[in-house]
């Protein structure tokens, strides 16, 4: 069994409404302790996002028809105040029922075969207040990866919408708080995330950091034309900073017609995955899940099936060990300063 990182998952937001807990076997959703051990993920980053509401349904359960495909009215942004009370809370849930990874050190025991870790990942950052003045007690607290935005503006920049087909080239770019948050990141050894963001935010980051440029879940666009995935140009931006992009699981973000199939090929997803490999090289791609944010393929529904998509593959044992783990920790290696 090939050890896993996983870029991406939504967990603590399923456990958050439902009162489970992730170190139990949960019939529900996609991704808890028992089944990230049965499927080899030694750690993965672990989502504090925060819902518009409290029912936190998805946004696809509002897809709109039109002529040549489907929309989902954009999501209006959402204040701190309701959105660090909610962040703190899911944070309280990762502390209680998960072993939080800080450090390089941590990671390399995951995958050594300890305890299974959480990377702790603001999907989003409006829990961060725009002038950064909480921005040390959120690292403090142990989170390590901060995601810009969601598929909504913020302080600091704009999200793309859901939509079919679509390009990410949709309004203006980061904000002036957004630069800051840039460059404070930067400072202190904090993964950026560009996933959600629009293009013209993207290029703003690829202009400003100098750490690798992480999309942690997201798709090809030249085979899935939504604004969520990669135009070319962002590709092989990401590859020439020596980041990553970690492949999304979601069937609607990954077929090519923008259809929820959940008898969908897992060739489907190597297919992304080969692209980028292809496009920008084998060391630039990563797994990014979307467990338990996602409407993954049958033959994938859970995080203890995650061995099947690296038998798809048709590759040597060390590009599926580069694709698995190694290249996440060659990405935090370089990111983590401190």
């Amino acid at each position: 069994m090939i050890p896993v990182i996983d870029g991406h998952n939504d967990a603590l937001l399923r456990v958050w409404r439902s009162g489970a807990s992730l170190r139990e076997h949960d019939a529900e959703g996609h991704l808890d302790l028992p089944r990230m051990r049965e499927g080899g993920i030694a750690a993965g980053f672990f989502a504090i996002y925060v819902p518009e509401d409290d029912y936190g349904g998805d946004p696809r359960e509002s897809v709109v028809a039109t002529d040549d495909g489907w929309e989902v009215p954009f999501a209006e942004p959402l204040i701190i105040e309701r959105a660090s009370p909610i962040a703190h809370e899911l944070l309280a849930i990762a502390e209680r029922d998960l072993t939080i990874v800080r450090t390089i050190a941590d990671l390399e025991q995951c995958l050594a075969g300890g305890e299974p870790g959480a990377i702790l990942h603001l999907e989003g950052a409006e829990p961060v207040e725009a002038d950064l003045g909480n921005l040390d007690a959120w690292i403090a607290r142990g989170v390590r990866s901060i995601g810009i935005v969601w598929s909504r503006p913020n302080a600091f920049g704009r999200g793309v919408p859901f939509v079919y087909p679509g390009s990410p080239d949709v309004g203006p770019g980061l904000t002036d708080a957004g630069r800051e948050l840039v460059r404070a990141c930067n400072e202190r050894g904090v993964l950026l995330d560009l996933a959600h963001l629009n293009e013209r935010g993207f290029f703003d980051v690829a202009e400003l950091s100098d750490a690798p440029l992480v999309v942690s879940h997201a798709a090809a666009h030249a085979l899935a034309p939504m604004p969520r995935s990669l135009t070319d140009e962002e590709l092989d931006a990401i590859g020439d900073s020596g980041g990553l992009v970690g492949v999304v699981f979601d069937t609607v973000m990954t077929r090519s017609d923008g259809e929820l199939v959940f008898d969908t090929a897992l060739d489907v997803i190597a297919g992304h995955i080969e692209y980028i490999a292809e496009r920008i090289g084998i060391d630039h791609v990563a797994l990014g899940s979307d467990f338990d944010g996602c409407y993954p393929p049958a033959a994938l529904d859970d995080a203890s099936k995650m061995q099947t998509l690296l038998d798809v593959l048709r590759w040597s044992d060390e590009e599926l060990a580069k694709l698995a783990h190694g290249n996440w920790l060659r990405v935090l290696r370089a990111t983590w300063t401190s």
